[in-house]
This record gives structure tokens, C-alpha cells and sequence, in this order.
């Protein structure tokens, strides 16, 4: 099987070995829930297998790329038994992780919107190019939530020190700031961004598949976001606890009922 047409994720894989992924639910702008995690790990697990591959190039579909998590799919999620809420943990954490580790370079193209677990995607891919439109956030901490699952791929892409501001703040910024801080690799109107993206896949096409894979590892032996199992596994289970928080639960109320939470100050 070389594509998938239908789904939350589609993919396909050209004649050269680039593999092109889509995050595909523009009607939530991308938003991700139960189905779309299960649609990456797919994709992952066929592209995998793929012999040839060269590059993934990974892409949201519609306005935004991805607005991440599907807060009313959260909210059900926190209502669940304790061991489900783990499992949906762990297969976030798992997604994220092994779009990190993949053995060829992965490409992302941001336009829009790229909030929550968008930002920990485009930090465990290789390339991130920006179009000027993009608009990012680290916004877990706005309802109650934590960020723990992708805290070490942003560690990798931003740094401790602007980590310490985006993900304490949750404010929003600009493909600019992305650039400057290290999200995004380059900004470009959004007209070229497509463009753009082929030029880098043209870079890594250059280059000897066996060299880059190698050095693409070496480089993450010495990232923030090579865990042992005990870490990994200490990061999932801090993440789904604190969904099952009564503080998460306030920052979903608070999303559902469109107003602040009640740690907001008055007047």
C-alpha cells in the first residue's frame, strides 16, 4: 500500500520516496482527537515499512494546520476510566515521539493556526517552514492542562529559556517570533509555501540517504527528548493524571461555557 485517500490522516508516497502526510479534519481545524492520533500512528507504522523512503513531508488541510487537541473529546476523555485516560496519553506521547524519531527527515508546512500539540509536531519535525499567517501557542496550561507529552520536543526546537515563557504564559505568537525563537527554520508568504517545501525536500534529495539517517540519530542521542522508558512513561502518566485534575476540569468547563476559569482574577 502506497496512499491512503480517506480518513482523519491521508498519505501517499511519490516515485522519488517522498512521503507527503495530511492532517485531514479542517472542519475543527485539524483539531486532534482518538481518530486522528490512530491515523498518524497508521501512517507511521505504513510508511515505516515503506522501503525507498527518503522524506515526509507533513501538512494540515484547510485554513490551519493544526489547532491541537479537540477540547470536547478531552473533556470525554477525562470523564473516562482511568486506564483509557492513560492509554489516550500514551498514544499521543507515542505519535509525537515517533514522528521525532523517524528515520528520515520530516518537512512541516505550518499555515494558520498551530496551537497545543500542533507546536510539539512541528518541534519533533526536522524542518519547520512558517508562512506568514502561521499563529502558535503553547495553550495547555489555559485550561488546566500541562503540555508534559511534548515538553521535550520543545525543549530541542525553542530552548529551556523561551520554553519557560511560551508554555507558563500560554500566550500566542507569531511566525516571526517562531522564527526567532526556533520553532520555524523559515517564514514565507503563504502563497509560497508549498514551493518552499519542495525546494527543502530538493535539499534532502541531495544528500545520501544512509549519511542522513545516521546523523539524524546521532544528533538525537543528545536531545532533551531521548527518554529511557522510566521518563517516557513518568511524562505520560503526569499528562493523563492531570486531565483527571479538578482544575482540568474547571479550564474545560470553562472552554465549553465560553468564559474564564475560575482562577482568572476579577473585575
Amino acid at each position: 500500500m502506497t496512499a491512503n485517500n480517506t480518513g482523519p490522516v491521508l498519505w501517499n508516497v511519490d516515485a522519488r520516496g517522498v512521503a507527503t502526510v495530511t492532517l485531514n479534519r479542517p472542519e475543527v481545524n485539524n483539531a486532534y482527537n482518538g481518530e486522528l492520533i490512530d491515523g498518524v500512528l497508521r501512517a507511521l507504522d505504513a510508511l515505516g515499512s515503506h522501503k525507498g523512503l527518503r522524506a515526509v513531508l507533513l501538512k494540515g488541510n484547510g485554513r490551519h494546520f493544526q489547532a491541537g487537541a479537540d477540547l470536547k473529546w478531552i473533556d470525554s476523555v477525562r470523564k473516562s476510566a482511568p486506564d483509557e485516560n492513560l492509554r489516550v496519553s500514551r498514544a499521543t506521547a507515542d505519535a509525537v515521539q515517533r514522528l521525532n524519531f523517524a528515520a528520515v527527515p520530516t518537512i512541516a508546512l505550518v499555515q494558520g493556526g498551530c496551537f497545543g500539540g500542533g507546536t510539539g509536531i512541528v518541534a519533533a519535525c526536522d524542518v519547520v517552514i512558517a508562512a506568514d499567517n502561521a499563529l502558535f501557542s503553547i495553550a495547555e496550561v489555559r485550561w488546566g492542562l500541562h503540555a508534559a507529552i511534548i515538553i521535550p520536543q520543545l525543549a530541542d526546537a525553542i530552548g529551556v529559556r523561551q520554553l519557560r515563557r511560551y508554555a507558563l504564559t500560554g500566550e500566542r505568537f507569531g511566525a516571526e517570533e517562531a522564527f526567532r525563537i526556533g520553532l520555524a527554520h523559515k517564514v514565507v508568504p503563504l502563497a509560497e509555501l508549498e514551493a518552499e517545501g519542495a525546494r527543502m525536500i530538493e535539499h534532502v534529495l541531495a544528500n545520501g540517504p544512509g549519511a542522513v539517517s545516521e546523523t539524524k540519530a546521532w544528533i538525537l542521542r543528545s536531545a532533551w527528548s531521548d527518554l529511557d522508558e522510566k521518563a517516557f512513561t513518568a511524562l505520560v502518566e503526569s499528562h493523563s493524571a492531570k486531565r483527571q485534575s479538578a482544575e482540568a476540569t474547571e479550564g474545560l468547563a470553562s472552554f465549553a461555557e465560553k468564559r474564564a476559569g475560575n482562577w482568572t482574577p476579577k473585575g
